[in-house]
């Protein structure tokens, strides 16, 4: 049997002018994920500690939250952002290195909002455990 090659078609990426946009980061104990997107919700550009060669427990460091934002801003540069809204959720240690890694480029951070859920005495917990 012949193997036939098809060629797949990949939709070319639209680059456009983007002023404004929403920066997501969400921090848990093992990863840190950060989001670049337009005001309506199109994603532009992500990145993740796992994704930048962090591997096990490095990946949830503050270093590693630090150069997964970096990444996503790099990748988001053709669209020449220049403000942005931040939006952080989780409880892991890189939300706040995360947050600081703003410093070094040259976008203007219009908000910081923490989405982080919290429970108002939601679900019921699970039973203790017996040794």
């Amino acid at each position: 049997m012949a193997a036939t090659q098809q060629k797949t078609l990949k939709k070319k990426k639209i680059i456009r002018v983007v002023t404004n946009a929403r920066v997501y980061i969400q921090s848990s104990f093992n990863n840190t994920i950060v989001t670049v997107t337009d005001m309506v919700g199109n994603v532009l550009s992500w990145s993740s500690s796992g994704h930048n060669a962090f591997k096990g427990a490095r990946k949830a460091t503050p270093y590693a939250a630090q150069v997964t934002l970096k990444t996503a801003l790099d990748k988001a540069e053709p669209y020449n952002i220049q403000t942005v809204d931040v939006l952080v959720s989780g409880v892991g240690s890189g939300r706040e290195a995360a947050v600081r890694g703003f410093k070094g480029s040259n976008i203007t951070v219009n908000s910081i909002k923490d989405t982080t859920p919290i429970p108002h005495n939601g679900c019921r917990p699970k039973k203790p455990r017996r040794v």
